[in-house]
């Protein structure tokens, strides 16, 4: 079994206001500000660990600096791809990322994502707060399928951060 799976206590927070477009997603990680942070912004690791399980990724620009931009795809074993884009308007190293976020399925549903990156003397919560256009907007990504995605996402990341290759139960 894998540290993710077994270790409960980390798990994934996905939560809705009902009376605002937003998203929030708390976790916590065993792994200081510095290394969850470098697996945000290093497109190598990103790569690794960024969406679920049954989907590789293809990384067609990752510039995490203020004013950077990026693009990467998801893409199914049938062949099907999911393209996602964005802006970076605030990289703060190890504090925090400021970006827009876009699905090419649905592209006028940008959000303004800020993620915090809260030093925990040795281990790291990350704080991400979704804007959303509308309330509808933040339901229609929630019905997506995101938590899965998002949780999977961070199954890898716990991985990864362990020093094992994703999908490793070892």
């Amino acid at each position: 079994m894998s540290t993710a799976k077994a270790n409960r206590q980390y798990e994934t927070q996905i939560a809705a206001d009902p009376a605002l477009p937003t998203i929030l997603i708390t976790r916590e990680f065993d792994a200081s500000p510095e290394r969850v942070f470098r697996a945000y912004t290093d497109p190598e690791l990103v790569v690794q660990w960024l969406g679920p399980h049954r989907l590789t990724m293809r990384i067609d620009a990752y510039e995490a600096r203020s004013g950077g931009s990026y693009r990467y795809v998801h893409r199914e074993d049938d062949g099907t791809e999911y393209g996602f884009r964005g802006v970076f308007h605030e990289v703060r190293r190890d504090e925090r990322i400021v970006q827009t976020f876009a699905f090419d399925g649905f592209p006028d549903g940008v959000s303004l994502e800020t993620t915090v990156f809260e030093d925990l003397g040795g281990r790291t919560r990350v704080t991400t707060t979704s804007l959303m256009g509308s309330i509808e907007a933040r339901d229609s990504m929630i019905r997506s399928g995101m938590q899965r995605g998002v949780r999977e996402g961070h199954e890898r990341l716990d991985e990864l951060l362990a020093g094992r290759p994703s999908g490793d139960t070892a």
